[in-house]
């Protein structure tokens, strides 16, 4: 018997649980799911002779540590900063582990004893990053071994509203961690290559920064750059690329609107407002603006913003709601951020019959037989429903499929690890094509970086 310990049964797991749940009779499985609230544990367990829910607070060590014993391999979906003390217990009692999340320092320092004790931890294997890793590295791994030497990569993907449910101005509703999404871009400046040289994008105006992409048959979507694209040049094997600029889809129009919050500075994470519970909607865009005693909160707003009562960025925040003067906050000791949520969450939350949409785009630029090509490689799926999303397949079908991979010794290659060697991405995107994660590949004259660019 195969056992599995899947720790954080959240919004991610649902495609990953049903699929190691319909291979665990063929697959002699048995797989327990570990959860603060044990609602959400047994939710999809009930009934099923090769599954068991628990309640499992992952900062009690002897309940974390007895969890882990049992297992032959742990599934981590907790938020990436939790997933250090799993790993320590998996050294520890020398089970494999697999994340969907980027390896930080921490994970990254375990490397030699995983290795010593021939585990594999595999991170990175979900949707961005992962499938995107995989789908590129197939590519480039081809490019190479016709002789060919990859100059530029670009590389987006974006968790959107299906068109059929895209019911609001801002043409997106929340498909994956909401606090993710209004903390995006936070924490340093953008930094990437175009042509050779370096560029960096501010916080403050990355918003401000983007450029246009076309996916045959969804239209135009806008990209903004992702906080470090540059990590990766060492992971792809790109010594001297030109050009590699990894980022962020959504539809045309948007970040422009979310740049309103960031330049009001609601976003912002780093500090508590007092009686925040009680606050109106109304009064936290009032934090904001300068003191009038004649002026309205919409005119100082339309005014501090720059923006036009017949502007479309003025009926994007009119469709929030945000000046309600009856609707609270009702969170103690709320951040701007964490308040902006709430409000966000009213309007933005998918419904039982909304369907989201994963968009992901790659460019590859390269030179063989002295001559320049081009390949645009894309791919979207549209999810099922509120529960089966697109976002919960393309993260958690990797993670499964690697899970089981470690288990039959598919994966043997022990320590901390990306999903970029042949024998990781091979047959995981083989398989992936069974559940309609394709990505369909043309061939393109080569154009080097977006003309919309200011040269230089």
């Amino acid at each position: 018997m195969k056992n599995i310990l899947l720790i954080g049964a959240g919004r991610s797991a649902t495609s990953l649980i049903k699929y190691l749940l319909d291979k665990s009779e063929p697959e002699n499985l048995h797989l327990t799911i570990g959860d603060l609230s044990l609602e959400s544990a047994q939710k999809f367990t009930k009934g099923h002779p090769c599954a068991t829910g628990i309640q499992l607070d992952v900062f009690n060590q002897k309940e974390r540590e007895e969890a882990v014993q049992k297992s032959d391999l742990v599934i981590s979906m907790l938020p990436a900063r939790f997933h250090i003390e799993v790993a320590k217990d998996c050294i520890k009692y020398e089970k494999h582990l697999v994340t969907a999340s980027y390896i930080s320092k921490e994970m990254r320092a375990l490397d030699a004893e995983a290795k010593a004790k021939n585990l594999v931890f595999m991170n990175e294997i979900g949707l961005d990053p992962g499938i995107d890793h995989m789908s590129a590295m197939q590519v480039i791994d081809k490019i190479r071994d016709n002789g060919g030497e990859v100059i530029l990569f670009e590389s987006f993907t974006g968790g959107l509203i299906a068109p059929e449910s895209d019911t609001n101005l801002w043409n997106y509703k929340f498909t994956w961690n909401p606090r993710n999404v209004v903390l995006a871009g936070q924490g340093g400046a953008a930094e990437f290559i175009q042509e050779g040289k370096y560029k960096y994008i501010p916080y403050h105006r990355l918003f401000r920064r983007t450029e246009i992409i076309q996916i045959d048959g969804y239209g135009k979507f806008e990209v903004y750059a992702n906080r470090n694209s540059l990590k990766y040049q060492s992971v792809y094997g790109f010594k001297d690329i030109l050009t590699l600029y990894r980022g962020t889809i959504r539809r045309v129009g948007f970040s422009k609107a979310w740049n309103m919050f960031v330049q009001l500075g609601m976003t912002d994470d780093g500090y508590v407002i007092p009686d925040s519970e009680n606050m109106s909607y109304r009064e936290f865009v009032n934090l904001y603006l300068p003191y009038s005693p004649s002026d309205s909160v919409e005119l100082k707003l339309r005014h501090n913003l720059k923006i036009d009562q017949d502007d479309l960025m003025w009926e994007k925040l009119l469709e929030l709601d945000v000046f309600n003067p009856n609707k609270k906050i009702g969170i103690k000791n709320a951040t701007p951020a964490k308040a902006l949520q709430k409000i966000l969450m009213d309007k933005w939350t998918l419904q039982p019959e909304d369907k989201d949409m994963i968009v992901m785009y790659h460019k590859f630029g390269y030179k063989i037989n002295g001559k320049k090509k081009q390949i645009d490689s894309s791919m979207v799926l549209i999810g099922e429903d509120q529960t089966y999303t697109a976002m919960a397949k393309t993260v958690g079908l990797p993670v499964a499929i690697a899970a089981l991979k470690i288990l039959n010794k598919e994966i043997v290659k022990p320590g901390v690890r990306f999903p970029i060697a042949k024998e990781v991405y091979e047959p995981i995107l083989k398989e992936l094509k069974t559940h309609g994660i394709v990505f369909k590949e043309k061939q393109v004259p080569y154009l080097g970086y977006n003309p919309d660019n200011v040269a230089g």
